[in-house]
């Protein structure tokens, strides 16, 4: 039911965990950073959303999203006792809701935290060797490790390599410096934990050396809820508007050149340098982002660039993305 678009969860289903957030500096990762010497340029990306908001909001309790706990679904739809660990059921947050419809009633999936466990895991740490022995085993795709290993040892090498430096890491894969084995599965599967498991390991064109510790974590403990909210599309459709649409904006009411600059966005982005002409601060206004007019928003606390967000422009919703470029990039 869902239309094809890149959301957080969809991110986490190409192998990102929920709640993933990365640390300041690391490059490539939603820098917004421009050259001090160089033009700056706003560019306004918007893309339709076709269909209903529902269609992309919404699973059908017989087609749940893959990363879904389904025990988890079953229990709550049920009412029923049932709690999981190491990551919430639905991998729902306040800003980015779970909803499924279930014999004609929708219901916002979420979770409460109703204790605490302590559980003790094996922590995968890389650390670059001096030496290049022949022993060393190949952590690529390419290498023979299992896949849980080949994941552990690329999450190792990205804390190693920021280890030190000023750059960062996405600090949702990355725990206390490594890799955190904390799957059953995983650790079942693993070679590199193996009492003969390898001593070095090499990983685009590094070589490391490997530490393995056994440690402690205090973890919450997860009950999953299903909360009812509407009982016909419609009434569905306004809570997913109220929820994720921000401004409303209505073509008559902008300007010819503002409404040049809507169409070539959705044809093509739209990128001009600071400062920005009468209309292109008219349509910011309208997105209520009048922090970006005075081209300097990453002095503004609080304000998040590079980031998708919702409009319903005439009849139809936009995802639209605001980023600050170099002149150089456009």
């Amino acid at each position: 039911m869902r239309g094809i678009s890149l959301s957080r969860r969809q991110l986490l289903a190409s192998g990102l965990v929920a709640g993933i957030s990365v640390s300041a500096g690391c490059v490539g990762f939603g820098s917004d950073t421009t050259n001090d010497d160089s033009e700056t340029v706003l560019k306004l990306s918007l893309t339709r959303i076709n269909g209903p908001l529902r269609d992309k909001y919404v699973y059908e309790r017989e087609d749940p999203s893959e990363q879904w706990d389904e025990q988890a679904l079953d229990a709550a739809l049920n009412d029923e006792q049932y709690t999981t660990q190491l990551r919430k059921p639905f991998f729902a947050r306040s800003d980015d809701p779970a909803y499924v419809v279930h014999e004609e009633t929708y219901y916002q999936l979420g979770s409460v935290i109703v204790d605490e466990v302590t559980g003790t895991y094996p922590v995968l740490r890389l650390f670059d060797s001096e030496d290049d022995p022949e022993t060393a085993i190949d952590g690529s795709e390419d290498g023979g490790l299992p896949e849980a290993d080949q994941r552990a040892v690329h999450v190792a090498h990205m804390a190693a390599r920021a280890r030190g430096n000023e750059g960062g890491f996405p600090s949702g894969l990355v725990q206390r410096g490594g890799y955190v084995y904390r799957s059953e599965a995983a650790r079942n599967e693993s070679d590199v934990l193996a009492e003969d498991g390898p001593e070095y390991v090499t990983f685009r064109d590094t070589t490391y050396q490997i530490e393995i510790n056994r440690e402690q974590f205090q973890e919450p403990v997860y009950r999953p809820t299903a909360e009812p909210v509407a009982n016909d599309p419609e009434q569905m459709e306004t809570i997913l508007k109220a929820t994720f649409v921000g401004a409303r904006i209505a073509q008559a009411n902008l300007s010819t050149e503002a409404q040049r600059i809507v169409a070539e966005a959705r044809a093509d982005d739209y990128s001009e340098p600071h400062p920005f002409s009468d209309a292109y601060t008219e349509l910011l206004r309208d997105l209520d982002k009048r922090a970006y007019i005075d081209g300097n928003i990453r002095k503004d606390a609080g304000v998040h660039t590079n980031e998708k967000e919702m409009i319903r422009y005439e009849d139809a919703y936009y995802e639209y993305i605001l980023r600050f470029t170099s002149g150089s990039d456009t």
